[in-house]
Parts: structure tokens; C-alpha cells; sequence
């Protein structure tokens, strides 16, 4: 909305991206090379600038922007007999995507990956990918993959905010608590990666206090998360590897204690793995042995298999479970259990 409507103009970065946008259509509908001069006349954004210096500067950004993100903007002669000024184009057949087919076990996969994410912050996305699959007329077979349960959830308050601060390469500000003290420091932090290690989240960062890589765990976070700094202020190594940073510097996984699981039949195949011992009840149901070392992590995992899963040993694994389950019913507007 404009400011003579009575509303707030367009941002920067709105300004930027329609200027970009019209960059792209620009270069990519030109049936030959295009000089500066012609560029400057055809993008609106360009025209306005105060001098060709300024606009010269701007060009070259974008440039640059507009091939980092994969774009293929060449740069070419006008004329081919005479060395003039390069002309600048993008090529449709370098732009546009070929037609994309999937043999039914990728199909299968795909719907598996949009499965994975439960929360519902992400489970958002992964949806609306399968959405526009279906909509090219792209149908995955239910049946394909009987048996396999993907959860990946993200229940840390902190996820999302962490999440978003990695992708953006935004630095970050926390207030962390370690599990032998009892008040949190606050931690300042260039993150790098999340990664789920052992049922639990990590983030992996450069502490700019300590000067030093560190792993944080997500549930150990408290209070606010804040970004700080603008995006793209930091550079993630070339040889970071998430996982096996985890497994390096989170530490020994603590203490494990035995629970035992009573699973319906054709369910729970991730805990049927890690089961130390699963017997037969009946024809319904499977008693299943296993251990676990965090206990509302495990109840979470247990609550997501909702009816085809009940805790029945240790006393304190049963409470928890009810109480995810009754946490669940209450977000999504059921009330008391």
C-alpha cells in the first residue's frame, strides 16, 4: 500500500525483491543481450537512482545476488564483429526446470519425508510440498511403506527461533542452563546447524564469549532467544559436519533406565528395534523392554504413538505420558482430559 492511501510504503527489502524480480523478467523475455543502458531503462527501480554511479553499484550487486541464488545471468557480446560494452541475459533453456518424473518408491519416500516433521510449525511446509506434487498430478501409493513410522518432533520452545536463526546465519543471544548449575548464563552465539541426536535437539555454534565451538542442548534453553545482528553476518565452515560435532562435544548420553511398553500389533516399529525384549500378549498387542534416558523426551516419543502405545512401567513414565497426552488435547482446544 502506498503512503498516498493513508498506508506504510514497501519496505527495503520489498523494494529490493520486486527490483529483482524485475531484473529477472527483464534478462530472461530479452531476445538478445542486453547493454546497462537498456537495463537502466527497463527495470522501474534502476531508472530512479540519483546517478549512474549509483546505479552502476546497484547493477553489480544484484548481479551477484541473482547467481548466488542459482540464477544463470550471463554476460555476452552485443556484437559479435565489434568489441563493444558486454551485454547482459538470461537464457530460458538455462532457467527453466525440466519436466520432473518419480518412479513410485521416490513417491513413496517423498510422502514418507512430509510425514517426518510432527510439529506443527514445520509440518506446514511439508504439507504444502506434497500439495503442489499432487497438483502437478504426482500421487504417492499409502501403501508403498506399511510399517515405517518417520517422527521427528521438535517440542524445544527455542526450535523455531534457533531454526530460523541457522538458515538465516543470524547471530543469537540465550540464556542456557547447564545441568550441574543451578541458574542459567546468558550465551551469545553464532549458530551453525540443528541436529536431533539421541531423541533430543542440538544446536551447534561458535560461542563468541569462549571463543570455541560449543553444543547446546534445546531443552536447556530458557526464556527468550533473540537474533541479533543482521542476516548473513557469519560464514558456517566448510568442513562442519553437525552430527558428528554433536556426538563430539554434547557429552555422554546420561544414565538409562528400563520402561516397559505395551504396543499394538503392526505399530511401533522404532521401538520394537531398540527393545532389549518384546514378547507376545495376544494377537493384539506386544509387550516391549527397552530403556530410555530422558524421561519427558521419552513420554513425548510414547504420547506420539497415541492409542497404539501405553506405558505401563516405571510409575513415573506412565504420569509423564498422561501428562503429554493431556498437554495435546488441551493445544489443540480439548480441554481437560
Amino acid at each position: 500500500m502506498s503512503s498516498e492511501s493513508g498506508g506504510v510504503g514497501p519496505s527495503a527489502a520489498q523494494v529490493k525483491t520486486e527490483r529483482l524480480l524485475n531484473l529477472v523478467l527483464v534478462l530472461l523475455w530479452a531476445r538478445r543481450p542486453l547493454s546497462k543502458a537498456q537495463v537502466r531503462q527497463l527495470v522501474p527501480q534502476y531508472g530512479q537512482s540519483a546517478s549512474l554511479e549509483a546505479f552502476e553499484r546497484m547493477f553489480e550487486r544484484d548481479k551477484d545476488e541473482l547467481r548466488e541464488l542459482g540464477i544463470p545471468l550471463v554476460t555476452e557480446d552485443i556484437d559479435a564483429l565489434w568489441e563493444d560494452e558486454p551485454g547482459y541475459r538470461i537464457h530460458q533453456r538455462d532457467y527453466a526446470l525440466p519436466d520432473i518424473e518419480f518412479e513410485p518408491d521416490e513417491l513413496a519416500v517423498l510422502g514418507l519425508a512430509s510425514r517426518t516433521w510432527a510439529q506443527a510449525s514445520l509440518a506446514g511446509p511439508a504439507a504444502q510440498a506434497l500439495r503442489k506434487l499432487r497438483a502437478a498430478g504426482v500421487e504417492r501409493d499409502a501403501d508403498a511403506l506399511i510399517g515405517i513410522e518417520p517422527r521427528l518432533r521438535t517440542s524445544e520452545p527455542a526450535f523455531d527461533a534457533v531454526k530460523d536463526a541457522v538458515v538465516r546465519r543470524r547471530a543469537l543471544t540465550f540464556t542456557y542452563r547447564r545441568p550441574e548449575a543451578a541458574e542459567g548464563t546468558e550465551r551469545h552465539v553464532q549458530p551453525w546447524s540443528l541436529v536431533s541426536w539421541h531423541g533430543r535437539w542440538y544446536l551447534n555454534a561458535f560461542d563468541e564469549d569462549r571463543q570455541a565451538p560449543r553444543v547446546f542442548r534445546l531443552s536447556r534453553v530458557s526464556g527468550t532467544v533473540r537474533a541479533t545482528g543482521r542476516p548473513g553476518a557469519f560464514e558456517v565452515p566448510a568442513d562442519h559436519d553437525p552430527r558428528a560435532m554433536a556426538r563430539t562435544l554434547a557429552g555422554p548420553v546420561t544414565q538409562s533406565s528400563p520402561a516397559v511398553l505395551r504396543v499394538r500389533r503392526g505399530a511401533g516399529h522404532a521401538l520394537r528395534r531398540r527393545a532389549r525384549t518384546v514378547g507376545e500378549v495376544d494377537d493384539q498387542w506386544s509387550l516391549v523392554d527397552l530403556d530410555y534416558s530422558d524421561l519427558w523426551a521419552f513420554a513425548e516419543e510414547v504420547a506420539g504413538y497415541g492409542s497404539d502405545v501405553v506405558a505401563e512401567q516405571p510409575r513415573e513414565l506412565v504420569d509423564a505420558v498422561v501428562e503429554a497426552l493431556r498437554g495435546a488435547l488441551a493445544a489443540h482446544g480439548g480441554g481437560e482430559a
